[in-house]
């Protein structure tokens, strides 16, 4: 994001094991922070620590199988994914992203985060696995590629591997700890006091933000990422 990543790869000249490796987690941890990555996390959300630690770790490791699964052959041997199947797993990270925020104003309008839940039935939260699901989309497409792509440039193929696995499971990891602090904050009574005026907010900027992606992703829009 930003070319932050590439400013942290320039700490390394990709021979020194210590410090490839260390820069790999470097880039996992920030890799959670990305702006599609934020989005999703805040249409996920809920006052509940534990699940949100639940759908973060979920999102993470469907998040990193991507990684793995389209990383290890870029890695290897330079085998990248056609432009066009690039170009529509970015269009369906948009659509993920609406499709999340809408959800997300679906149970906000429906008495979710209300103190007191009214009669109309509340949609349910998201289940694990279809949190799995929102990451190996994100995984296939966004600015997770970026990331490979600068590991895939280091001159030694076992450190890159390496180097690929603690890409991959720090961003799991990141993603777990920043669903657990959304969890945590919200948990407090003044949060959940507030949650009800910010759930639309979130929701909305989802919808914008979601919309945007995809559009850039068809270069209707510029696109940043």
């Amino acid at each position: 994001m930003f070319g932050l990543d590439q400013w942290l790869m320039h700490f390394s000249d990709g021979t020194t094991l210590v410090i490839v490796l260390g820069i790999a987690v470097l880039l996992g941890l920030r890799h959670a922070s990305d702006p599609d990555h934020l989005t999703a996390v805040t249409t996920l959300v809920t006052n509940d620590r534990g699940g949100a630690t639940r759908l973060g770790l979920s999102w993470g490791l469907g998040h990193a199988s991507s990684l793995l699964v389209f990383g290890v052959p870029i890695v290897l041997w330079q085998a990248y994914l056609p432009a066009r199947v690039e170009q529509g797993a970015e269009v369906t990270i948009g659509l993920v992203i609406v499709a999340l925020a809408v959800w997300l104003l679906l149970r906000w309008r429906h008495g979710a985060f209300a103190h007191e839940h009214t009669h109309l039935k509340v949609p349910p939260l998201r289940t694990p696995w279809q949190a799995f699901g929102i990451g190996l989309v994100h995984g296939v497409g966004g600015s997770g590629g970026v990331g490979v792509l600068l590991l895939a440039a280091i001159s030694s193929q076992a450190v890159a591997l390496v180097a690929l696995v603690l890409f991959a499971a720090c961003t799991a990891l990141s993603m777990a700890l920043l669903s657990t602090g959304f969890g945590y904050l919200l948990a407090r009574p003044r949060a959940q006091r507030a949650l009800g005026s910010l759930a639309p907010a979130f929701g909305a900027f989802g919808l914008c933000f979601g919309t945007w992606y995809a559009l850039g992703a068809l270069a209707v829009v510029p696109h940043a990422f």
